[in-house]
């Protein structure tokens, strides 16, 4: 299995776990060695899902969680997933649901005035254009893909603590752009401000959120 924008590899190491051999790519090197040390049996890498460094047919399942929304040009993103790929083999995609579906929402308003156009990087002051109604669908065609499956499911986000909440978050894309224009004292207070409202009666935190997924199956010729 690949996982494009494997991230740490968490996903990888739930598919070694049931016996997957696993291939993961990132553009962020210090998440890329933090899959690698989680899943040692698997193979990381830092590269572009834009631009796979893979040969043709090479895969038996394609995965791609919540990343493609982040890329200049999702179609090419998808041609490149079908082309490494083996015959028929699925290829998964997920991508944020709409905006009003999604708590995390809150975080990149949270963030709002720190980076003014931080909606951009996932639900959060503009919805993101993948979730318009079968735009996705549309894409994974154009890419080669028969749609098998298109639905949404609820995948709610949960933190034990402050630590844990900031922790995952501020790992994010978004959390380190802020990272990078404020201070960490700054963010963090942003952020718990902002998701003030989504704590539990224990401490910890809990973010409902839509995710819109598809599934197909690459051509039998590539």
């Amino acid at each position: 299995m690949l996982d494009l924008g494997c991230g740490t590899g968490r996903l990888c190491r739930l598919a070694a776990d049931r016996g997957t051999q696993v291939t993961g790519i990132d553009q962020d090197a210090r998440q890329v060695e933090q899959a690698a040390a989680l899943v040692p049996e698997g193979s990381f890498e830092v590269g572009d899902i834009l631009a796979l460094p893979y040969p043709a047919a090479r895969f038996d399942a394609v995965i791609c969680v919540q990343t493609i929304m982040h890329v200049t040009n999702p179609l090419t993103a998808l041609r490149e997933a079908v082309r490494v790929a083996r015959r028929g083999a699925p290829v998964a995609v997920t991508v944020w649901g709409k905006e009003e579906n999604c708590d995390i929402r809150a975080f990149g308003q949270a963030l709002a005035g720190l980076l003014p156009r931080a909606g951009s990087q996932g639900p959060g002051v503009h919805p993101p254009s993948l979730s318009a109604d079968g735009r996705l669908e549309r894409l994974a065609r154009l890419a080669g893909l028969t749609v098998m499956e298109v639905g949404e499911v609820i995948c709610p986000f949960r933190y034990a603590d402050e630590d844990a909440l900031l922790r995952d978050l501020l790992g994010s894309g978004l959390g380190r752009r802020a990272l990078r224009v404020a201070s960490p004292a700054t963010v963090r207070r942003a952020v718990l401000d902002g998701l003030a409202s989504y704590r539990t009666s224990t401490g910890g935190y809990r973010l409902d959120n839509t995710f819109c997924y598809l599934v197909g199956s690459a051509p039998q010729t590539v």
